[in-house]
């Protein structure tokens, strides 16, 4: 049987965010791609469930409860990941916050610092471990950063999650231009709006969601396994010379 283009097989993947809505949806298609996934999100019985799923459909999960925004917990994550696959070959980093929803000049000092540490800081020290794990392997590998539409232009409202999603793209190009010589792709991915409990708030508000649809061309809002589709391209082989983009998965929302 011929190999398909776009498949993971003996790879080793690691998923943020995985407990539910594009984390999840990611982690079941790279595991019936035909890797096997490390999962990770804050908490564990939804982390478990999605694990559990994916060992009944015959792939291989580990679920590791941590946080994003806790070096030592990233530490530890990686290291359970080795020890129990002996490798990791591909990260995507996906887990997010946004615990403010308003004017920028109205954000309190907590909530941006939330912000940032998780949805900035926690990628890049994930990428970093990551990045060392292949080095010192003298393996090559793949870096997925979700990001969002919200960080390609002014974010009304949702101005400083946008910043930190700016940051991850930006953070994307420079470790691509960096880790290329070793072997490591960096890529990310923007989605536009998407139907999750992470987006509820948009995808809940007619007026809001009517707005969106609106100036989009294909007429709605995104669902999660449509942005695994995006991630499983770059995490393969099939994306093998695409290093440094950011690949914008939005309906054409950004288009207009």
């Amino acid at each position: 049987m011929t190999t398909p283009l776009i498949h993971l097989t003996d790879k080793v993947a690691l998923i943020t965010g995985a407990s539910r809505g594009i984390g999840e949806a990611i982690a079941l298609a790279f595991a019936k791609a035909g890797a096997k996934v490390v999962l990770a999100a804050r908490k564990p019985d939804a982390l478990e469930a999605v694990a559990a799923a994916i060992v009944k459909d015959g792939g291989e999960a580990l679920a590791v409860p941590a946080h994003t925004g806790k070096l030592e917990d990233l530490k530890r994550l990686v290291a359970a990941g080795v020890e129990r696959f002996g490798k990791i070959d591909v990260l995507v980093n996906n887990a997010a916050t946004n615990p403010y929803f308003g004017p920028m000049l109205d954000i309190e000092d907590a909530a941006f610092d939330k912000t940032f540490e998780v949805n900035v800081k926690g990628y890049f020290w994930l990428s970093r471990e990551i990045a060392q794990h292949l080095q010192a392997r003298g393996a090559k590998g793949s870096i997925v950063n979700v990001a969002s539409v919200a960080g390609l232009a002014a974010a009304p409202m949702q101005g400083v999650y946008g910043m930190t999603k700016a940051a991850v793209i930006s953070m994307t190009k420079s470790f691509a231009a960096e880790l290329g010589a070793s072997g490591i792709r960096v890529n990310a991915i923007a989605p536009g709006l998407v139907e999750t409990k992470f987006a509820s708030a948009l995808t809940s508000n007619d007026d809001i969601l009517k707005l969106v649809t609106d100036r989009t061309p294909l007429g709605r809002h995104g669902q999660p396994g449509e942005i695994a589709g995006a991630a499983l391209y770059l995490a393969s082989d099939a994306s093998s010379f695409t290093t440094g983009q950011t690949l914008v998965v939005d309906g054409g929302f950004t288009v207009g």
